[in-house]
């Protein structure tokens, strides 16, 4: 009798288990009369004086081998413009609060050396300045963001940085620009005032720093986007003294920087990790749900009407840097880890778009979570690259609501929401949806209930690999490419999809 109860007991077990294994997640998607527009600048990047992110990146120089407008690679220029890159910060992080801009303009040959203290301890020689990083951008397409100095700089520094940016008139700034070459001001919209005041940008407490702001804005003018230095990660205290001490029109946004760091004195390889080190590096990633979540909770308080945006000008992950390379320049490898992270990470942003409404990716190239890497003349773009591409079709289109609830990712106890998800309908009328599946060994079977769209014919892209540790490299450059997806059925309106692990997906309907 026992043994037969025992049987029992076990066949239950076994199908109540192979039950939960084959559960379907249900989303539904809806449009809202009152939904924001998910703004392209959730897409920016971020280029710093760091390692071989500018000098062996980015800018070559005229007298180059290598194909260049002006000192600045044309391939790399290429591949962003396809990514339509909307912005790029410049030129810090750490690095702005030393550089003074007046050193970076005028004949090459007269411009001063500068030691890059927090990166490297390497002398540049200021070739690429003011005219060369906004004439790039210029060539992308993209708008600048600048990052000011208020670490080492003065409020005359930065006020004059903004007139010889931005003055069209006669004014000591723009003759000096005129000098030097630009008759035409470039129309600067988007102004750090420091970075990371609470830390390399000058150890500074909130409440002193909140002040520092407003010193500087005062002498700022009021037609550009003024962007505070915010919080690390979970520093609310940071976000609500600015809020609190900061007057409403004298602020344009708000930063926030998260880095999906495991252990800042132990962060692990880039490429070779393991399950546990995938499973808490992305349980840091998806963490960035509850920073924009209490963030933004606090930032309502005081702006109830959203006039001021969340800007997370500093996101994704960071590892060990590379064996061999230099240990200031954070040169590290990009694999399917890193393409499920900057998914999951962009789908937060999308949902969140009421709020965030600019981001940056750290950084370009050649520097952490980096889109393309370069070695002399020749050029990679790694998965973060082909997520970023996938997903810009989100660009200043109209959010669509969501409702599931995501299966669970489990590892030794623990678990994790699976599945992010974020979906958009573009002027055209053109439905796009990303899903992510960060689960590390089982594939998601997904029901879409997509009938109050109004769009019948779908297609997919999908990015995957064989491996989570899988990359590209210079001798095999398309290891991970977006391919074709067909791994669905429209069956009466609700799309059927069965994501494999770790990939990355984009449906689109017509």
């Amino acid at each position: 009798m026992k043994k037969t109860l025992l049987i029992a007991f076990l066949i239950t077990v076994c199908n109540h288990v192979s039950f939960a294994q084959s559960q379907t997640t249900v989303i539904s998607v809806k449009a809202a009369t009152d939904a924001p527009t998910i703004n392209r600048n959730i897409y920016g990047h971020f280029a710093e004086h760091l390692g071989r992110s500018i000098y062996g990146g980015f800018f070559v120089g005229d007298t180059s081998k290598i194909p260049n407008t002006n000192g600045v690679r044309n391939d790399i220029i290429k591949a962003l413009k396809e990514l339509k890159i909307p912005n790029l910060r410049w030129p810090g992080g750490c690095f702005a609060d030393t550089y003074h801009w007046k050193d970076g303009i005028g004949p090459k040959e007269n411009r001063p050396t500068i030691v890059n203290q927090w990166w490297g301890g390497v002398t540049e020689d200021n070739s690429f300045g003011t005219h060369d990083f906004l004439n790039m951008c210029e060539l992308l397409g993209a708008e600048p963001y600048l990052s000011g100095n208020v670490g080492s700089g003065t409020v005359q520094e930065l006020s004059d940085w903004v007139q010889y940016a931005n003055f069209k008139g006669k004014s000591p700034m723009s003759d000096l620009r005129t000098k030097n070459g630009r008759t035409e001001p470039w129309k600067v919209n988007f102004w750090g005032i420091g970075n990371e005041a609470w830390g390399c940008g000058g150890n500074m407490t909130a409440d002193y720093y909140a002040n520092e702001y407003r010193k500087y804005a005062t002498f700022m003018p009021n037609d550009i986007v003024r962007i505070a230095s915010g919080a690390n990660s979970d520093n609310y205290n940071w976000t609500e003294t600015l809020m609190k001490n900061i007057p409403a029109n004298m602020l344009g946004g708000v930063a926030l920087h998260h880095y999906s760091v495991i252990d800042w004195n132990k962060k692990g390889d880039g490429v070779d990790f393991t399950e546990e080190q995938y499973f808490a590096t992305m349980k840091e990633a998806l963490k960035m749900e509850e920073l924009v979540t209490k963030h933004s909770a606090i930032m309502d308080k005081y702006d109830p009407n959203k006039k001021i945006d969340l800007v997370v000008d500093e996101w994704g992950g960071w590892y060990d840097v590379e064996k061999g390379s230099n240990p200031g320049f954070l040169f590290q490898q990009n694999t399917m880890r890193d393409a499920v992270l900057a998914g999951s990470t962009l789908n937060i942003f999308n949902n969140h778009a009421d709020r965030v409404r600019m981001a940056n990716l750290a950084q370009c190239v050649n520097v952490l979570q980096a889109v393309i890497l370069t070695d002399k003349a020749k050029m990679i773009t790694t998965p973060t690259y082909h997520v970023m591409k996938m997903y810009n079709v989100h660009q200043d289109a109209t959010l669509l609501a969501l409702n599931f609830n995501s299966p669970k990712y489990t590892y030794k106890g623990e678990t994790l929401p699976a599945v992010s998800a974020s979906a958009s309908k573009d002027k055209k009328g053109v439905v796009h949806i990303s899903i992510v599946n960060i689960d590390s060994k089982n594939k998601n079977k997904i029901e879409i209930d997509v009938n109050d769209l109004g769009v019948k014919n779908f297609t997919g892209t999908i990015l995957t690999a064989a491996k989570l540790q899988d990359f590209n490299s210079f001798d095999a450059p398309n290891k991970i490419i977006p391919t074709i997806f067909k791994g669905f059925e429209n069956k009466k309106g609700k799309l059927e999809i069965t994501i494999p692990p770790f990939s990355v997906l984009v449906l689109e309907g017509k």
